[in-house]
């Protein structure tokens, strides 16, 4: 019997398109909880570790190895207290190491060092006063076998890269250590970058990529201090061709030392055959954002979404993440230093830390699906969750109020020192922020009451949504089911980009 009424349906509905009917809608919001809360106070002690699936994420790298996701990233902790951990017996400073099956469940393995590494420390310190070299930053993952997640050189070995500095000055060095296994244990293999107060760049934040065409090996790195630099490495050591070479200039802001810029991660797209260097602006613990250019070349020059080069200057566009803040929650700061990863679907995701508003002292994984546009651009998801069902829309699905959220760049200027807040400026101001507006979208295609807003249309077969808002058109946003993290619900979401290159994002929420 329920298969016959299932049956009928289908026969009435198809019935209803070919009568030249528009369709009933096959979709409703509806509940679904978080898996996690976003305020981990309660879990912040030294003895909690073990349940910071999700918390405490900061400069995440992220990759599919064998059976997990595995994450590696700064030992950043909110409420570090490394009395206590001394008194536990809890390890700090050596890179935390995370590993899930689903991209949505997390489980704290541990710290992948026993200790920060003595060369790189004796360089730090010898070259920085005394100061420095206090934790592991920035560390990024690459595998070296022959198996499905990559092919990048011989043996199934795995290379952890990863940087030792002094905070607010160019002395830094970037290491390198191996293992047969993604949980260690990791042997140092040597230093690969350093630098000092003498030296144009700043050697942290390391990510490679291997060309598609030669197999060459590319390091892409850098911060406020001279920009970001790319320098060609070796695949039998991972270490560069040519001792002491520390590469070329590839992106800078104009003020290095007030105009953050840091955190590269480059990557492959095989369907566009082009080079993606994802980048980060801006202060860390407030108006933190994520930036790209693409290329033809691992190398570069990479271009923006205007066609002008990374290393001119000129701020660079798209924007793909800022400070946001939908209703019923307060909010996201420092959005930004993302990995990017290829689940075994293909899917592309987006991994970064966000800061909990206002205080912007915890620090949140967020995981958000990434989709290159018809112009080959990447957007990411308005929400941060990895754990939804793909599924088509119809035109009707999409009738009902929406969060609509123009992402923006910051426009009030901070005072910054190497590229970072000064004390007491944690707080994001009002202006900062990117908030929600609520549309109506009608079944007329009309956007507010008697389309006095705008109008919006719908292509069924390319899942776009195309609006006509405030005088002008935004076209073939990327429609998608997705999750409603305020509302802890699963919703229909969009994503794309405006004629300016800065995020659109959108979700139904009733």
């Amino acid at each position: 019997m329920k298969n016959f009424l299932y049956s009928l349906g289908v026969i009435l509905f198809v019935l209803t398109l070919s009568a030249g009917c528009k369709p009933v809608p096959t979709f409703v919001p509806t509940d679904s909880p978080n898996p996690w809360a976003d305020d981990y106070f309660s879990l912040s002690s030294m003895e909690n570790y073990r349940s910071w699936g999700t918390y405490n994420v900061h400069d995440p790298s992220c990759r599919k190895l064998g059976d997990y996701y595995y994450m590696y990233s700064t030992d950043a902790i909110f409420r570090e207290n490394r009395k206590a951990a001394e008194e536990k017996g809890v390890p700090l400073g050596y890179i935390q190491v995370r590993r899930s099956k689903d991209l949505v469940n997390w489980e704290f393995v541990g710290w992948a060092f026993p200790e920060i590494p003595h060369e790189a420390v004796e360089w730090v310190r010898s070259h920085a006063g005394g100061q420095g070299a206090t934790n592991i930053w920035a560390p990024y993952i690459l595998p070296c076998g022959n198996d499905k997640h990559g092919s990048y050189g011989d043996g199934n070995i795995y290379r952890l890269y990863y940087c030792v500095s002094a905070f607010g000055r160019k002395t830094s060095y970037i290491g390198m250590a191996e293992s047969s296994s993604p949980e260690g244990p990791w042997e140092q293999k040597g230093c690969v970058v350093k630098t000092d107060e003498t030296t144009d760049m700043n050697a942290i934040d390391p990510s490679i990529i291997v060309s598609s065409e030669d197999g060459k090996w590319w390091m892409h790195y850098g911060s406020y201090f001279g920009g970001l630099y790319c320098v060609e490495l070796n695949p039998a050591t991972g270490l560069p061709v040519v001792e002491g070479d520390r590469g070329h200039l590839i992106a800078r802001r104009a003020n290095y030392k007030k105009d953050n810029l840091e955190a590269p991660e480059i990557i492959y797209n095989p369907d566009l055959n082009l080079y993606f260097l994802f980048v980060s602006y801006d202060p860390l613990m407030t108006t933190y954002n994520v930036r790209v250019g693409r290329s033809d070349k691992p190398e570069g020059p990479f271009l923006d979404y205007f066609g002008k080069e990374l290393k001119d200057t000129t701020n660079n566009f798209p924007i793909l993440t800022a400070p946001y803040r939908f209703e019923n929650h307060p909010g996201w700061a420092g959005t930004a230093h993302c990995g990017v990863l290829t689940a075994d679907d293909g899917a592309f995701f987006m991994v970064h830390q966000g800061r909990l508003s206002p205080h912007n002292q915890m620090m949140d994984l967020h995981v958000r699906q990434l989709f290159f546009t018809k112009d080959g651009w990447p957007v990411v998801s308005p929400e941060r969750y990895a754990g939804d069902t793909p599924r088509r829309f119809a035109a009707a699905d999409l009738v009902g109020e929406w969060e609509f959220i123009r992402v923006q760049e910051p426009l009030y200027e901070r005072q910054l020192e190497a590229g970072q807040i000064l004390w007491g400026e944690g707080e994001l101001k009002m202006e900062e922020w990117n908030v929600s507006r609520l549309l109506s979208f009608n079944k007329e295609g009309g956007i507010g009451q008697n389309a006095n807003q705008g109008t919006w249309s719908f292509s069924a077969e390319e899942q776009s949504l195309s609006l006509q808002l405030d005088g002008e058109e935004l076209e073939r946003l990327i429609v998608f089911a997705g999750h409603d993290w305020e509302n802890e619900r699963k919703t229909i979401l969009f994503t794309g980009l405006d004629s300016r290159g800065r995020s659109v994002w959108g979700k139904r929420v009733r």
